[in-house]
């Protein structure tokens, strides 16, 4: 996956939007903002630049998250992919949680 791709998706998760929440926010389609994080499209400038408006920061803060995801080789690269392996487990966590209250509702109903 290209890190910038795996970035802007790990700055969605970590601020706890939602796909359809944040494709708003940046006036994309939700299916253009999957595919971005999906590595199948890469971002414009103008969708990096929108993405640092939403999230109040700079472009090159975006772009330099990405640079140190790429980056293989130091005890801040295990330390990086600690803290990505953990932003990943609460997304994992956090998309069974939405299935179990759907399947709750369902089952109430």
């Amino acid at each position: 996956m290209n890190t910038l791709n795996k970035a802007l998706r790990l700055l969605r998760v970590f601020n706890d939007k939602t796909l359809s929440r944040l494709a708003g926010e940046l006036d994309i389609s939700i299916g253009y903002l999957s595919e971005i994080e999906s590595n199948k499209k890469n971002p414009s400038l103008d969708i990096i630049k929108r993405y640092a408006k939403v999230f109040k920061t700079k472009e090159s803060s975006i772009l330099f998250f990405a640079e140190r995801l790429d980056n293989q080789n130091s005890f801040k690269n295990s330390m990086k992919n600690n803290l990505i392996n953990f932003l990943e487990t609460i997304e994992k966590m956090e998309i069974n949680e939405k299935k179990t209250i759907s399947n709750r509702k369902k089952s109430a109903l």
